[in-house]
């Protein structure tokens, strides 16, 4: 089994730092041509069985501007790979929500934070359980695209590592269009690539 995991492009809230959770929000033109470059670079290094999308806005935009650089097949959306729910928490500033609410820190507050659920929200933990049901579904002869947001990657890297889930969203970073690659033999996942946007220094 290959899996190959990539964060969604540029958003305007991320350029400012905003809590997007299940928000709408599309692509920025940076965040377009990220796709797209990160999808002539997928489309010349993997072949896939299948294209997974988280079914939010930006994911959705991101895995089509993919499909059409060359990256086949078309993709598919799954709920399960969707961002953390942050509640009413969504849009704040991450600096506004760690500075007033300390308790949603894992960097101020440790693993606590990881049961923190916000109001008509979800917690750390309650997102890793959801999307790693999704990981489990992919065959284990199948080379699979999945484009999803950071929340989900942390836990997917965390599981397939075995590094602590609470230090890696500490300590890891996942930059838009990031590649990660996972491969899974002997029982046991190895993590091939992480966070890597090298191909985007290639001629």
């Amino acid at each position: 089994m290959t899996v190959v995991l990539v964060r969604h492009g540029q958003t305007d809230w991320n350029a400012e730092r905003r809590i997007q959770g299940w928000a709408p929000t599309p692509l920025s033109e940076r965040g377009r041509e990220q796709a797209t470059r990160v999808g002539e670079h997928l489309a010349a290094t993997y072949e896939f069985d299948r294209t997974i999308a988280s079914d939010l806005r930006r994911t959705r935009e991101t895995a089509d501007r993919i499909h059409r650089a060359g990256v086949e097949p078309t993709p598919t959306v799954d709920d399960r790979w969707r961002e953390r729910d942050f509640g009413v928490y969504q849009g704040l500033t991450y600096e506004t929500m760690f500075e007033e609410y300390p308790e949603f820190s894992v960097g101020q507050s440790g693993e606590t934070a990881l049961g923190v659920t916000p109001e008509r929200g979800e917690s750390l933990l309650d997102l890793r359980e959801r999307v790693l049901t999704g990981l489990e579904d992919i065959d284990s002869d199948e080379t699979v695209l999945v484009v999803t947001h950071g929340g989900p990657l942390y836990a997917v890297l965390s599981h397939a590592t075995g590094i602590d889930y609470a230090t890696v969203i500490d300590e890891d970073s996942q930059d838009n269009c990031a590649v990660n690659e996972l491969q899974h033999t002997a029982g046991a996942f190895e993590a091939v690539r992480k966070n890597d946007t090298g191909y985007r220094e290639s001629t």
